[in-house]
Order: structure tokens, then C-alpha cells, then sequence
């Protein structure tokens, strides 16, 4: 039995349940736009996450090797600064790759219906 042609055509693999997360892709849109990193408290204000929210999530990039997380201290306190790892930069690529075919793939669909229906003598709707 073949596989028909267009079978999976919309599956999206690409669309890595790590990253797609809310919380998760704005971290790692935070970090890989600071490559230096953000300190904890920055990450926290940029994404509006809890203390306890964010190191939930960062444990959960830091454990798929796309984040680090350094501890260290300066001027006597404590200091966490987080970091986009190289393999998060490649797989943070890759799954943008993936929601650009998905916009391209909802735009074309949406203009063949809109030809259609001006085919038709239909007016476009609206949504």
C-alpha cells in the first residue's frame, strides 16, 4: 500500500515540543537575542515568569542542552546567568524554519480559497 502524496504534508516534525512551550520560546527568543546571556532576574522580567516558573523551564532547556545556566557571584551577592547554548542556537533556527513553513503553507491555502471564491462570484470573507 503507497502513501498518498500529500499524506503528512502538514505534520510539521520540525515543531519541537521543547520550544514551542509559550514560556520556553520566549526564553530562548530572550537568550538569542543577548548571546552574552541575561541574569536570572532579567530573563524573569523579559518573559513575566516567576522565580519558580522560570527555573522550572530552565531546567527543562538546561536538561535538552539548549540553555546553560552559570552561578556565580559578583559584589557579594549571587548571580545566575543564563545562556543560549550552541545546539539551542541551531535547534532555535531550525524550528523558526519550521513556523515560516507553516505561515507560507496557511497563506497559500487561504489565497487558493480566496480565488476560489472570488471564482465564484463569491465575495472574500472575513474572518
Amino acid at each position: 500500500m503507497s502513501a498518498k502524496p500529500n499524506e503528512g504534508r502538514f505534520a510539521y516534525e520540525g515543531l519541537d515540543r521543547t520550544i514551542h512551550e509559550r514560556a520556553r520560546l520566549s526564553v530562548l527568543t530572550s537568550l538569542i537575542t543577548n548571546p552574552k546571556g541575561l541574569t536570572f532576574n532579567d530573563l524573569k522580567e523579559l518573559c513575566a515568569l516567576t522565580d519558580g516558573n522560570l527555573s522550572r523551564h530552565l531546567r527543562v532547556l538546561e536538561s535538552s542542552n539548549l540553555v546553560e545556566i552559570v552561578k556565580g557571584v559578583d559584589k557579594n551577592r549571587s548571580l545566575t546567568v543564563c545562556r543560549i547554548t550552541a545546539n539551542g542556537r541551531k535547534r532555535y533556527l531550525e524550528y523558526l524554519e519550521t513556523l515560516e513553513q507553516v505561515v507560507r503553507d496557511a497563506a497559500q491555502v487561504a489565497e487558493k480559497e480566496q480565488q476560489k471564491e472570488m471564482g465564484n462570484g463569491l465575495a472574500p470573507s472575513r474572518a
